[in-house]
């Protein structure tokens, strides 16, 4: 049952912005904590560590709002977010990002928003928005030039640009997959049984993940603990929120903004500082981010976004 409040258009932009911004800050972070917490834990055990972490916040957070199951009508879409997105796409980015250098990485994962802005036009009925094209577009060119300047100039294997490729077009159907689940379920409900089944689809890495974390430091597993509960519990929920109020396609675009707050976190806490290239793509990202949520309040006007249930009583 759809919230009855009246909410005016202005306020649930500045919302879901809002929610955005906390979304690109957490899983910006991410990269960072991956960095220390990837030299200690594989790929697999990794992923399954992190939804691990993340699924135990999400049920305990499911417990105090006490909300129940997500009605049926919303399986689907949480099913496919699970096992593309959470599953998936988790696994597979950390074994390709082993296989090749960051810029080239971050070049090929970048398809991923161009890839859900496609596939929300034709699946979604979003259509095309000329701003949202052009802001892809001045995002996708800033990646790449992220991407050449964080490059080590060596020759990508075709295995590890592969799964890049496979993480972003995981991720694309993920989010795709996630969007009709939100016209049904909270943004807690969709995120947190999405996380679930996520952990399910990673249970395969169990072994390996309890034998890496007897021999893997304090801090590395800390690590782990922590792309559990912020990017994956907090990031994802603000995702899903942020997604209930504006398109696929934008939303998909604002995760352009995600090399720009790399470059800045990396600059403060890992000391690398970056080049002036790395700076000018950076900008570039921001622009594009800039240009496609342009008329965003318009759009929300017109399309009468979706609006989060009530929390649902497991009573």
């Amino acid at each position: 049952m759809s919230d009855s409040r009246a909410v005016p258009p202005t306020a649930v932009d500045r919302k879901a912005v809002a929610a955005a911004g906390v979304t690109v800050v957490l899983w910006a972070s991410a990269f960072v904590s991956i960095r220390s917490a990837g030299e200690h834990f594989a790929p697999g055990a990794l992923a399954l560590g992190r939804m691990f972490a993340g699924s135990v916040v999400l049920a305990v957070l499911l417990v105090i709002r006490r909300e129940g199951l997500p009605p049926r009508a919303a399986w689907r879409g949480i099913l496919v977010s699970g096992v593309l997105w959470f599953g998936l796409y988790m696994a597979v980015l950390n074994w390709g990002e082993r296989k090749v250098d960051a810029g080239t990485a971050a070049m090929v994962v970048n398809v991923g928003p161009i890839a859900v802005a496609l596939l929300a036009g034709w699946l979604l009925k979003e259509g095309f928005a000329p701003r949202l094209l052009a802001g892809i577009a001045v995002s996708f060119a800033g990646a790449l030039v992220v991407g050449v300047s964080m490059s080590d100039g060596g020759g990508a294997p075709l295995l590890g640009v592969g799964l890049c490729v496979l993480a972003a077009l995981s991720y694309a159907a993920g989010v795709v997959g996630q969007k009709p689940a939100l016209r049904h379920a909270s943004a807690l409900q969709v995120t947190a049984y999405g996380c679930f089944i996520g952990t399910l689809c990673c249970l395969p890495f169990a072994g390996q993940l309890i034998e890496q974390a007897a021999d893997a430091p304090l801090s590395s597993t800390l690590n782990v603990v922590y792309l559990g509960v912020f990017p994956t519990a907090l990031g994802f929920t603000t995702w899903a929120y942020a997604l209930a109020r504006t398109t696929a396609g934008r939303m998909g675009s604002t995760t352009y903004a995600v090399p720009a707050v790399v470059v800045l976190l990396a600059w403060l806490f890992l000391r690398e500082v970056p080049g002036p290239l790395t700076f000018v793509g950076g900008a570039l990202c921001l622009a594009g981010v800039a240009v496609s949520r342009g008329g965003a309040r318009r759009s929300i006007v017109r399309a009468q976004p979706i609006t989060a249930p009530e929390p649902r009583s497991t009573v």
